[in-house]
């Protein structure tokens, strides 16, 4: 027999809910560009349509692992958010602050491909 969540939270126990929301908060520290899109309620139309470009533009966008940081922040804008580039090091950590202007020129715009290096 199927449980409501809300019964099954109220029968842990106070340290269970506790462990339960640290997880929940620390999955939500970290995701992925497309989970933090649906999270924000946005389809990939929606944000392309924010963003004026094609869905496909979002879809390949969302699968890349290499991105202008121009691209990432518009990117992030277009969801209502800032995106702020931190340096974490053992002593502490650095926000850095050389890409705070946006050239919207350049956002979204096909990044350049690798170079060859071939066999040399």
């Amino acid at each position: 027999m199927a449980k409501n969540f809300s019964e099954l939270r109220a029968q842990m126990t106070p340290e269970a809910r506790a462990r339960s929301a640290a997880k929940a908060d620390a999955m939500l520290q970290e995701m992925p560009l497309q989970e933090l899109r649906q999270a924000r309620g946005l389809s990939q139309k929606m944000l392309a349509d924010l963003l004026k470009v094609q869905q496909p533009a979002i879809a390949k966008l969302e699968k890349r692992t290499d991105i202008y940081i121009s691209t990432l922040r518009s990117h992030i804008e277009a969801m209502g958010g800032e995106l702020e580039i931190i340096a974490k090091f053992p002593d502490g950590a650095v926000k850095i602050t050389n890409f705070a202007s946006l050239d919207t020129s350049t956002a979204l715009q096909p990044e350049p491909p690798l170079p060859y290096l071939g066999n040399t």
